[in-house]
C-alpha cells in the first residue's frame, strides 16, 4: 500500500492518565500530538496539542480525521479497547501495525484460548457461554473455576467459584460486563501470577521484563500492586521467554508492545498462560516500571515501532527494582503517608490519591490512586510498597 505524505504528527488513541506518558514522550520527541477520546476531562485532553472528542471505539470517524491530518504513526498504550482501533486505523493508513486478525484474537479471551490451544500451548479447560446458554459442559470441569467477560480488562466481572451453586448468576454478571455479552468459564490455575513485557518489530520479539503481580485474591482478583524484576531464577526467565514468544506468534503479534500474563504452577513449575494483550501492560508497568528497573524507554519503543523506525536500545541509568502500589483502603493510605515522610526519596511519583471511606473498591477503575517507587533490591521495593 502506498503511504501518504507525513507531517510530523502522531495520532494517540485514548486520553486517560495511563496514556499521559505516551503523549508527553511523543511531544518530547518533537511530534505534534493528536489525541482521540471521549470528552471526560481526562489529563490527556489538556496535554494534547490537538484533542478530538471522539470515542475510541468510533473507528470510522477517527480514520476519517487521520486521513486529513496524515499522522506518521497511530499508537496507544495499556488499553485493549484502544489497541483494536490502533490496529484498524494504522492498517487502513498503510502504517506499521499487527495483522488485522490480531485485533480480534488478542482482545477476546475465548479466541485467544483457541489460538493458544491450536499452537500447543498450555491452557486450562475452557468454554464460552451467553447468559441464557446451556451450562452443562461447565459441570464437567474441575473446581474451582473462573468466570469472566470474554472482552474486558481491569478486573471487571471476574469471579472465582468453588461450587456451581451460583454459576448461572455469575455468568450473567460477566456477560453484563462484556461488549459481546459473552463469558468465558475456565478451570482455575493455581500459582503465583506474573506478566512478561515484550516489544516486537517485523515479527521479531524482544524481551524487556517480568513483573510479579499482587491482587486482592478471590473473588475479583483486583491488582493491588506490581514488582519488577520478578524474583525468579535465570532458568525460569528463559523458559518464560520461550513460552511467551510462542504465544505472541500464535496471536500473530508482529509489531509493538505486548503484555502476557501467566502463572507458574506451585507443584510442577509449569508455566500456564492466562492471556496476552497486543499492547503495553497497564497499571504503570510498561510506562514506568520497565524504565525504572531496566533503563529501557518502553514508551519510546512503542512510538519507534509505530513509526517503523529501528527500536532504540539506549539504556538510561536505572534503579535495580521498582514497584507500583495501589490505594485500596485507609490502611494503604496511612502507609503511603508514612512513606512520604520517612522514605520520600524512594517515591518517583504518585497519582491524585483521593480516598473515599464510603466507597468499596470493586475493580481496577475504582481504586483510590497509586504511587510508584524505586529501590536497590526487589526485597526493599516489596517492603516499601507493602506488597504481600
Amino acid at each position: 500500500m502506498k503511504k501518504m505524505s507525513r507531517n510530523n504528527r502522531i495520532a494517540i488513541i485514548g486520553a486517560s492518565d495511563l496514556q499521559l506518558p505516551l503523549i508527553e514522550r511523543a511531544k518530547q520527541m518533537g511530534f505534534e500530538t493528536h489525541v482521540f477520546a471521549w470528552a471526560a476531562g481526562d489529563v490527556g485532553e489538556k496535554a494534547a496539542d490537538h484533542f478530538y472528542p471522539v470515542s475510541i471505539v468510533e473507528v470510522d470517524r477517527i480514520l476519517e480525521e487521520c486521513r486529513r491530518i496524515r499522522p506518521e504513526a497511530v499508537v496507544s498504550i495499556a488499553s485493549d479497547l484502544a489497541a483494536i482501533t490502533v490496529n484498524k486505523v494504522a492498517n487502513a493508513l498503510g502504517l506499521p501495525a499487527n495483522p488485522p486478525e490480531t485485533a480480534l484474537i488478542a482482545t477476546n479471551k475465548y479466541e485467544m484460548r483457541e489460538a493458544f490451544q491450536r499452537a500447543g500451548l498450555p491452557v486450562p479447560a475452557f468454554v464460552k457461554r451467553g447468559a441464557e446458554d446451556d451450562l452443562s459442559p461447565v459441570y464437567d470441569m474441575n473446581l474451582p473455576v473462573i468466570v469472566k467477560p470474554t472482552d474486558r480488562s481491569g478486573s471487571r466481572g471476574i469471579y472465582k467459584l468453588t461450587s456451581f451453586d451460583c454459576l448461572r448468576e455469575k455468568v450473567a454478571c460477566a456477560c453484563g460486563e462484556s461488549f459481546e455479552k459473552k463469558a468465558i468459564i475456565e478451570e482455575y490455575i493455581e500459582g503465583e501470577e506474573y506478566s512478561c513485557e515484550c516489544i516486537s518489530q517485523n515479527g521479531i520479539h524482544h524481551f524487556l521484563a517480568i513483573t510479579k503481580k499482587y491482587t486482592t485474591g478471590a473473588p475479583h482478583f483486583i491488582e493491588t500492586g506490581h514488582l519488577e524484576p520478578a524474583p525468579l531464577s535465570s532458568e525460569m526467565y528463559e523458559r518464560v521467554k520461550e513460552t511467551v514468544y510462542k504465544a505472541l506468534d500464535a496471536l500473530h503479534i508482529k509489531c509493538g508492545a505486548s503484555h502476557t500474563e501467566f502463572k507458574i504452577d506451585e507443584k510442577t513449575g509449569e508455566i500456564r498462560l492466562i492471556e496476552t494483550g497486543a499492547r503495553m501492560g497497564g497499571d504503570c508497568i510498561g510506562s514506568d516500571l520497565v524504565r525504572l528497573s531496566t533503563g529501557y524507554d518502553f514508551v519510546k519503543m512503542v512510538i519507534d515501532t509505530g513509526l517503523g523506525r529501528p527500536i532504540d536500545w539506549t539504556k538510561e541509568p536505572s534503579e535495580k527494582a521498582a514497584a507500583v502500589r495501589y490505594i485500596m483502603n485507609e490502611k494503604d493510605l496511612e502507609h503511603f503517608e508514612e512513606l512520604s515522610k520517612g522514605a520520600a526519596d524512594h517515591i518517583v511519583r504518585d497519582s491524585n490519591i483521593h480516598f473515599d471511606g464510603g466507597r468499596t473498591v470493586t475493580d481496577s477503575s475504582t481504586r483510590f490512586g497509586f504511587y510508584i517507587l524505586k529501590a536497590e533490591t526487589t526485597e526493599e521495593a516489596c517492603r516499601l510498597a507493602s506488597l504481600s
